[in-house]
């Protein structure tokens, strides 16, 4: 089995590809590059495992939330490689794949992204049996809701709304442990772990019916005419 996993919501480009039992793992910071480096990065990654493109069974793509144009860039470059070959998509949530940066613990693990316009995008995860399980919604929150929500918890918070709000979070949730930033980026290990629990459960679909997460109103979303 062979599996060609990217997210491309943040900053940084998660890349992955997982073949014959090995995963091999590309994370780089590209911010407004992202279009020009994707194709030729997936290009490089894959001739590196010794694969093409051709070679790939499965596609996977973080879904987001995150950024928008991120997403979109994503998403499309996944939707056509799958489509031209006709194989099957796993979509994962970008928090999803954050939440993973924590190892076992027995405390609740909040991720924080930074949503802009004072804003951020938040979920709650417990492991349960060695398993990393979502205990919440994804959910678009601004500062004082988030504060609100996961003040009783104590939980472990990591992502890069941490930049914006640490302090305040860190005074706000008392008990907190809010982690420093060599744990807010995505990695590609946590997506193709989670890529493979979804094929074992056969948790993928066609890339004509894979969807974005997009938590924002439909208002402030980018309209295309």
């Amino acid at each position: 089995m062979k599996i060609l996993g990217i997210d491309t919501t943040t900053k940084n480009l998660c890349l992955g590809v997982y073949a014959g039992g090995k995963l091999y793992e590309y994370n780089l910071e590209v911010g407004r590059s992202l279009s020009e480096l994707l194709a030729p990065t997936i290009q490089r990654v894959v001739a590196a495992a010794g694969l093409k493109i051709a070679d790939i069974d499965y596609f996977a793509c973080g879904l987001g939330p995150g950024s928008f144009t991120g997403m979109r860039i994503g998403l499309a470059t996944i939707k056509g490689l799958s489509l031209v070959r006709n194989k099957p998509v796993i979509g994962i949530s970008s928090l999803d794949i954050l939440a993973g940066n924590v190892g076992p613990t027995e405390r609740p693990i909040v991720t924080a992204l930074d949503a802009r316009r004072g804003l951020i995008y938040c979920s709650s995860y417990k492991y349960e049996r060695g398993s990393l399980k979502r205990k919440s919604p994804y959910s678009l929150l601004s500062l004082d809701e988030f504060l609100k929500r996961f003040r009783a918890a104590k939980p472990v918070i990591l992502g890069d709304a941490l930049a914006l709000y640490g302090n305040r979070i860190s005074t706000g949730i008392k008990g907190a442990a809010v982690l420093d930033k060599d744990y807010w980026g995505l990695k590609a290990h946590n997506l193709m772990e989670l890529a493979l629990v979804k094929i074992k459960a056969r948790q993928f679909t066609s890339a004509l019916n894979v969807k974005p997460i997009y938590l924002y109103p439909k208002e402030c979303q980018i309209k295309t005419k």
